[in-house]
């Protein structure tokens, strides 16, 4: 669609305030003139060649109000023009931030300086988006590079178990088998994670009700076996906690937090407590389990992909894809909730989310 070159905003600005000028200069004049002629007598009275009247001062003063609003005109056209020179200053900032971020260059900002009227607002309010937007894409990068490394570690093995079997053909071919099955089994664990990941932020998903006490007990149930292969006792306290949300997404959530809370324990003896409750409009869901002690700065670090924390103490034979945690927050994040990490003075840690009550999120 072909679409007309209009007036800039600027030169429509300019027309505006000069029309605006105009029109007040020609009240001004007009009431002038009405109340100046009202108490002149005209030249029928025979005063023509004595004292002013009508006929001559209409003469004079037409003249002059031509010459007045001339001169106004210049004068809005001029001072009009850069009046909204000066206005759309700001808006030119702004726009050329607009087309270096289309360009790909995310850093710049405009910072725009003066009183805070509405363009210093506008200004922020993308100062704040390129931010935002600048550390998304720093963090999808970063993503896409340890996706792209954890992908390839598993096929390189698989290939170096291949050329070694094709080198030694003696070899035991079950262990082959098995040890292939294996990295098999975690490249399709981690490439379910990722997709999974990619699909839990995009609040595709229809909310309804959910029990976080029934939803807990569930996870439990499927964890007890895991849970019993290593010596771990689970304790499940609380009450009923009405939740909105996806009740696949956060039985994944509840599920990674038990599991991560299990193979992250003590080797033997350990205990895993999950708790649920209300909370001033909120369901709570705590999940709280013994082991080692885990370093503060460690905590910020838990939820971002592929940390697997190596400071914590796992269980033998056990390596996780390192998205647990990442898959749980990209989830409570999709449903409004929050989620708080805590290390237990004893070791351990205590994982806390909150999710948007039922009844509060259908208002």
């Amino acid at each position: 669609m072909i679409r007309r070159k209009a007036l800039s905003v600027r030169l429509k600005l300019t027309l505006s305030y000069a029309g605006v000028v105009l029109l007040v200069g020609a009240v001004l004049l007009a009431v002038s003139w009405v109340f100046l002629l009202r108490y002149i007598p005209d030249k029928d009275q025979g005063l023509l060649f004595i004292s002013p009247n009508q006929y001559l001062l209409t003469r004079i003063f037409g003249w002059a109000a031509l010459k007045a609003m001339a001169v106004l005109l210049v004068a809005g056209l001029v001072g009009g023009w850069f009046l909204a020179g000066r206005m759309l200053a700001p808006l030119h900032r702004i726009a050329d931030a607009a087309r270096l971020a289309s360009l790909g260059s995310l850093a710049h900002r405009i910072r725009l300086d003066g009183p805070k009227d509405e363009f210093r607002e506008l200004a922020d309010v993308f100062d704040t988006m390129l931010e935002q937007l600048e550390s998304h894409v720093a963090e999808q990068q970063r993503f896409a590079a340890n996706a792209s490394h954890e992908l390839r570690t598993p096929l390189a093995i698989s290939q170096t178990l291949l050329d070694v079997a094709r080198g030694d053909p003696e070899r035991d071919q079950e262990e082959l088998i098995e040890r292939l099955r294996s990295v098999n089994r975690r490249a399709i664990d981690l490439t379910e994670a990722l997709l999974l990941l990619s699909r839990s932020d995009r609040r595709t998903f229809t909310r309804e009700p959910v029990d976080l006490s029934l939803v807990a007990e569930e996870a439990i149930e499927t964890l007890l076996p895991l849970a019993e292969q290593r010596g771990i006792s689970l304790e499940v306290t609380g009450g009923t906690t009405h939740v909105s949300g996806s009740a696949a997404l956060i039985l994944r959530v509840v599920t990674n937090l038990v599991q991560n809370a299990i193979v992250h324990n003590l080797p033997a003896g350990g205990t895993v407590k999950i708790h649920t409750e209300p909370w001033l409009g909120s369901g709570v869901l705590r999940v709280e389990n013994t082991g080692h002690p885990v370093p503060a700065e460690l905590v910020p670090t838990l939820v971002e992909p592929f940390q697997r924390g190596t400071a914590r103490a796992r269980a033998d034979g056990y390596a996780g894809v390192g998205l647990g945690l990442a898959i749980v927050h990209s989830i409570v994040r999709a449903h409004d909730g929050t989620i708080d990490l805590a290390p237990r003075p004893d070791g351990g840690l205590v994982v806390t989310i909150r999710l948007p009550d039922a009844v509060l999120s259908e208002q």
